[in-house]
């Protein structure tokens, strides 16, 4: 694909994401509201990634307390383990990882199930029986993501932070007080609403390119299969490089 023809694809992306973007919004806002596909939605979006949520944070946080005791030791910041530990799990850690892990596992499960509806012509019997596919479809999505990812942020952060007084505690010899105290200490109100305000974003980008790789798939169960492995690559894309400017933005704001 020459640049001209990569140039034009990415634009009309663009203006196609941007569009189900206000469309999925406004099918968000207006009446009816269809509670129960909601919980559905996000017992599918929460629920079933607290493992897998849980397992990423507790020892990404036991081994960035391992890796920050034993690799600076002489300036004794092992006593400032649960700094380092609730700062860097609060600020970007627990929303990024969250995002990335999860983010991979719902995005990848929305367009596998929108791509085979599409490919079934599931979605234009939708059409014609006069249901709009967006208001039955991509906004219960969007709100179980927009709930549920901020909700196991705040999980991850909490168990990341668990994780690391079982490493302060068990292997530095630190009392349990004297962790909890020093993260308490540390992590102010602005690094928590800093962490999940960028879980809101990440939950958007995740959320609307998957449902737009799910409602634009093509050419049966391959198609299908290209169409997921686009979301779980853009979208993990999009969460990384979102997040520096997210860094930059809310360093700022707070």
């Amino acid at each position: 694909m020459t640049e001209g023809g990569l140039l034009r694809r990415s634009v009309v992306k663009t203006g196609q994401l941007g569009i189900l973007t206000a469309r999925g919004f406004w099918a968000l806002l207006r009446p009816p509201y269809e509670w129960r596909v909601w919980i559905v939605e996000m017992e599918q979006v929460g629920w079933r990634s607290l493992g897998v949520a849980a397992i990423t944070t507790v020892f990404t946080g036991m081994v960035l307390a391992l890796q920050t005791a034993y690799s600076l030791p002489a300036i004794g910041v092992k006593y400032y383990i649960g700094t380092v530990v609730a700062k860097s799990i609060v600020r970007e850690l627990g929303p990024v990882l969250t995002a990335l892990i999860v983010g991979g596992r719902i995005g990848a499960g929305m367009t596998a199930e929108l791509g085979t509806m599409k490919v079934t012509e599931q979605i234009d019997a939708l059409r014609s029986m006069g249901t709009d596919p967006v208001k039955r479809l991509v906004a219960p999505k969007a709100a179980a993501s927009l709930v549920m990812l901020p909700a196991l942020t705040i999980i991850g952060d909490l168990l990341g932070i668990l994780g690391g007084l079982v490493i302060g505690v068990f292997q530095l010899n630190l009392t349990p007080g004297f962790y909890i105290n020093d993260v308490l200490d540390a992590v102010t109100i602005n690094d928590v609403c800093s962490g999940i305000g960028k879980s809101f974003f990440f939950a958007y980008f995740i959320t609307i390119i998957a449902c737009h790789n799910g409602l634009t798939a093509r050419g049966g169960a391959d198609g299908v299969g290209r169409a997921t492995t686009d979301t779980v690559v853009l979208a993990s894309i999009m969460v990384l490089v979102s997040d520096f400017f997210l860094t930059k933005l809310f360093y700022i704001l707070f």
